[in-house]
């Protein structure tokens, strides 16, 4: 038994797995590889919480959209939901109606109707301000995606190359070009080039999807602002032809 036992450990080292000898690799090869895999980790970090945040904007935006058009007191609207907006839409609403009440269109009969473009051209000022600031905040991190995904090929080709040239040394210093000697550099070059991929592939794929998904939700963005600038345009509109009828 003791003898099965002890033929099998001289197998198991004279027959090292491929894993066995990556990691008995030098440093250069195992700081890629580390590189790689903290790369793929953050990567995928990244990747779960950008889907999380994308369903929870959503969602919160079909409630807010149902609320805002379901016909009832914008006035109402902005003090339920208070200082503390829970999605870029309603944070834009919130900009919008704090301009509105900040400006009082009533003061002078003289000027209104310059106040009255002046007041709409500041709105779409505070809300184009406040959906960047939104947009800015759902696209961060994105660029680490990107980075990974086109630099972590690039890093595991330079493991490639290393563990070639490492296989090489080996032929030239064993002078034998037996499978036993150049494997350990065949096993790195291996290793850093599958890391590389599976570092840069979902993090390419997750950046087109959320880029492409951030972009139609941009877009819905600067649809509300063109529908609540209409809005306000015929409000402020109306007010005014309010104030000429009280003035007469």
């Amino acid at each position: 038994m003791e003898t099965q036992v002890l033929s099998d450990a001289a197998a198991a080292a004279s027959n090292p797995s491929l894993w066995d000898m990556v990691w008995a690799s030098d440093s250069v090869t195992k700081i890629v590889m580390i590189g790689l895999i903290a790369a793929s980790v953050w990567s995928w970090a990244i990747i779960f919480e950008k889907y999380a945040a994308i369903r929870r904007v959503k969602r919160t935006t079909k409630k807010f959209e149902e609320a805002f058009w379901s016909g009832g007191s914008l006035d109402r609207l902005y003090d339920a939901i208070g200082g503390s907006p829970r999605d870029p839409m309603s944070a834009m609403f919130v900009a919008a109606m704090k301009e509105w009440r900040r400006t009082n269109i009533m003061k002078s009969k003289t000027d209104r109707g310059l106040r009255g473009v002046s007041l709409q051209q500041r709105i779409e000022k505070a809300m184009t301000v406040a959906m960047d600031k939104e947009l800015d905040d759902l696209d961060k991190r994105l660029g680490f995606l990107a980075s990974t995904g086109s630099v972590a090929p690039l890093v595991g080709l330079f493991g490639t190359v290393w563990g070639i040239i490492n296989s090489f040394n080996a032929i030239a210093v064993t002078q034998s070009n037996s499978l036993s000697a150049m494997a350990p550099g065949i096993a790195e070059a291996l290793f850093t080039t599958a890391f590389g991929l599976i570092a840069a592939i979902p993090a390419v794929l997750a950046y087109n999807s959320i880029s492409s998904s951030n972009d139609r939700y941009a877009k819905r963005l600067e649809n509300f602002i063109a529908e609540f600038s209409s809005i306000l345009s015929r409000e402020i509109d109306d007010t005014a032809i309010k104030a000429e009828i009280a003035g007469e």
